[in-house]
């Protein structure tokens, strides 16, 4: 046993004095043009590690702990290079680029395959995009901050891309076509999943709205053995009327209800913070020039709440990085048929919340009202909606001032006797309505908060919104629904957000 023992001890310190790296370095990725590149990983403590790529080096040595962190000087868009990581054994990684990396993140409509997106066949036959680099985070649940993510990087090649995300893929193929570098994609996704299970939690502790979301999940966790218990039971049974209740639905031309699943227990996806330890932390500090996000259906029912989660996710996700402008854009929710009454939607409401963050610096918000499937959760096309957030990175970010970004943005009201006249941002060269029909989709309302439907019609780049049925409007409300009318556009025919001009507590207000 004792000879045994020492082989033991021998071979953990040869593992132990070799450099390693966590796994997103690899031959074939990209990393950041133009910005200090941070590469890191672990050996022996006090190991002196060197790193070289092109005409770049960097030595350091590792911390007490053993890991190791290496800064690269700025490089320009090119490749391929070998980097080459040398302790007391060395890592070449081949094929590597240097170019524009982004972080691709969110819930399943980020997920969604290309291969289930429209025009699918077409769309991955043409996919051969070589300076075109892909990685997808396996998915993870952790209690603790991770130190690593499963994954690798891939060339986009036909054979491959028809698996990652959809939307992802659109936004790289643009920016790639308009700047003409090397593209990264890092896909971290998971469908289903809510803001809460992306935040640390130390953010969602640190919030007296955000307590409840802990203590709902602990609850939760003490009620699983019953739960599943009950629904071992009658499963069956509640799949069954599930079936019914979604034939109906579809035939109503309503989105079907979920379908029952087993109670959450540990360890799964909606486990808050569990996606930001083991899918978002093990990440940083790699280079990304920003994040593309889409998520928020899981938020839905407590929309009001995440109006000061999202943007407090998203300044959780910058301090992560050092980066305060960290450039972050993201979807809002498409149209979708769910709720009969329009007053009462908690989709409506998110996209509200949404809107808001945009509040924060160097954040852009890709409105998709007018692209989505009122039947169907996960719309199929993903190319527009991947085009519109490309717009946002190349006004933003890459000096392409002269690209319009935006759809208009409700800037400001005004009451003018028995008439609302409404102000945007982001009008382009002017606005109008898509079809060169009358407006559609707004609504007006007096003292009494009834809204009604209004007429409209664009005057010298402002709207004007009135009723004969209101002779003293209050407040307006635009495409205010789960799945509404509209039709405001701006010149360069991108949709108009919705929005209201109240701040009315309506159905989430108090949802925690």
């Amino acid at each position: 046993m004792k000879k045994i023992f020492a082989v033991l001890l021998a071979v953990s310190a040869v593992v132990c004095a070799e450099v390693r790296l966590p796994k997103i370095f690899g031959s074939n990725m990209v990393l950041q043009q133009k910005s200090i590149i941070k590469i890191w990983g672990y050996a022996d403590p006090g190991e002196k590690v060197k790193v070289k790529i092109a005409d770049r080096f960097s030595e350091c040595n590792a911390n007490n702990n053993g890991k190791w962190i290496a800064e690269i000087s700025e490089l320009k868009a090119g490749g391929p290079y070998d980097l080459i990581v040398e302790g007391k054994n060395k890592i070449v990684f081949s094929n590597v680029m240097i170019g524009e990396v982004w972080l691709c993140s969110g819930q399943s409509n980020m997920e969604f395959q290309l291969k289930k997106c429209s025009n699918a066949d077409e769309e991955i036959s043409k996919a051969d995009y070589p300076f075109i680099r892909i990685f997808n985070v396996k998915h993870k649940v952790a209690d603790f901050p991770q130190e690593d993510v499963e994954g690798e990087w891939q060339l986009c090649k036909p054979d491959k891309i028809g698996e990652f995300s959809g939307a992802a893929f659109f936004f790289g193929i643009k920016i790639f076509n308009e700047l003409n570098v090397p593209v990264g994609l890092v896909q971290s996704t998971w469908g289903g999943t809510p803001a809460e299970a992306w935040t640390s939690k130390q953010i969602l502790e640190s919030d007296k709205d955000f307590v409840p979301i802990l203590t709902r999940w602990n609850k939760q966790m003490e009620d699983y053995p019953s739960k599943l218990e009950e629904f071992n039971k009658d499963g069956k049974a509640l799949i069954e009327s599930w079936k019914i209740d979604s034939i109906n639905a579809v035939g109503k031309g309503m989105a079907p209800p979920r379908k029952p699943a087993k109670p959450e227990g540990p360890g799964t996806r909606n486990q808050p913070s569990g996606l930001f330890n083991g899918m978002i932390y093990p990440l940083a500090p790699f280079s990304f020039r920003g994040v593309i996000w889409y998520q928020g259906e899981a938020n839905a029912s407590r929309a009001y709440q995440y109006r000061k989660l999202f943007p407090a996710m998203i300044v959780n996700w910058r301090n992560l990085w050092g980066r305060e402008n960290f450039p972050f854009y993201y979807v809002q929710l498409p149209n979708l048929l769910r709720e009969p009454e329009p007053s009462k939607s908690g989709w409506a409401e998110l996209r509200e919340s949404q809107l808001k963050t945009l509040s924060l610096n160097n954040t852009g918000m890709a409105v998709t009202i007018d692209i989505g499937d009122s039947t169907n959760l996960h719309p199929a096309n993903k190319k527009d909606v991947g085009l519109r957030l490309a717009l946002l990175a190349l006004n933003n970010d890459y000096g392409k001032t002269g690209v319009v970004c935006s759809g208009p943005i409700f800037k400001s009201f005004r009451i003018a006797k028995n008439k609302i006249v409404i102000t945007f941002n982001h009008t382009a060269d002017g606005l109008n309505s898509k079809d060169g029909k009358k407006l559609r989709g707004f609504k007006i309302c007096g003292e009494d908060k009834i809204f009604v439907n209004a007429e409209a019609k664009i005057i010298d780049n402002e709207v004007i919104v009135w009723s004969d049925h209101i002779l003293n409007p209050v407040a307006v409300r635009y495409a205010w629904a789960d799945n509404p009318q509209c039709g405001l556009y701006n010149s360069a025919m991108l949709p108009a957000s919705p929005f209201r001009t109240d701040d009315w507590p309506v159905v989430t207000f108090d949802k925690r």
